[in-house]
Order: C-alpha cells, then structure tokens, then sequence
C-alpha cells in the first residue's frame, strides 16, 4: 500500500508555507494548503531519487566540519589571492585545470562530492569522465600546494576517501 505522505516533512513545509504566503488561515486557504500538501508530494513522488545508504555518521561529521574549515581557508586565500593580483608588483594567481583519478562509483557520493567542490571557493568542477573514472576540477590558485600530486592527494584524501566510507 502507498502511503497517503510519502515526504511528510515535504507536505508540513508545503502547508505551512502556503499559509504563510496567504497571509491567512480561513477555512479555504487550510482547505487549499492541505490540498497542496497531499497532491504535490504524490506527483513529485515518482521524480525523488531513492535514498542513499548512508554508513559511518561520524565520517560523515568530520567531514561536514573538514568542509566547513576548507571553506573559510580558502575563502580567505582565494581573496588574498585577487587582492594580490590587483596590485601591480603582484603575482597573478596560477589558475589550473586538474585531472583527479577517482574511485567512487555511487551516484549519491558522486553528488555529495560535486557539492562539495562547488562550495569550496577557488575549486570548480568541470566535467566528470563518461565511465566515472575521472574528474577535471579547475583550482583556482596551486600556489598553495607544492605541485598538482599535491592538490589530488589531498583531494582524495579529505574528500574521496570519507565519502567512500559513507557511501559505499
């Protein structure tokens, strides 16, 4: 048997919402919100990915606060960075595309991973191989890292791998 709510969570958000944005709780508008909160999440039902498996939640922890860390880090290199190159005397940055070897098959690791790329300042991810074997990321400035080994260890390292034990 489907269940009436299949994203309960979708629905309250749907109700509540609508309310809101009416400004008003007459009996219509609960009538319309409630409609709206049962109808919606029945047709978007068959659109919703499935779940991913998720594994080892304090892997998942260290690396939300990995994530969180490399964010302000290279938010405040990646402005250094083009106050550096607006000054005449100044280096511009090395901005250069990476080849990242990867391991990670799962979709949902996949996503996880392209969204943590793209909210890493200086980092963005350009285009992932056909058989999934490889990522080309642009990197702002390699300054930063000894050379392109460097930038893909710790690519892999503080992102592949806990991903990998998330996920997989």
């Amino acid at each position: 048997m489907r269940p009436l709510l299949p994203s309960p969570w979708l629905s309250l958000g749907l109700f509540a919402g609508w309310l809101l944005l009416a400004r008003s709780a007459s009996a219509g508008h609960v009538l319309m919100a409630a409609v709206a909160a049962v109808v919606l999440p029945l047709l978007a039902a068959p659109l919703r990915p499935r779940p991913g498996p998720l594994r080892r939640w304090g892997t998942l922890v260290r690396l939300i606060l990995r994530v969180g860390r490399d964010v302000v880090h290279s938010a405040l290199v990646v402005a250094a960075g083009v106050l550096r190159a607006g000054v005449r005397e100044g280096k511009p940055p090395r901005g250069t595309f990476v080849v990242v070897p990867l391991e990670l098959r799962d979709e949902h690791a996949l996503a996880a991973l392209a969204m943590i790329t793209a909210v890493i300042p200086g980092t963005v991810w350009s285009e992932l191989a056909p058989d999934r074997s490889a990522l080309l990321i642009h990197v702002f400035d390699l300054d930063n890292y000894d050379d392109v080994a460097a930038f893909i260890t710790h690519y892999k390292t503080d992102y592949e791998q806990p991903l990998k034990e998330i996920f997989e």
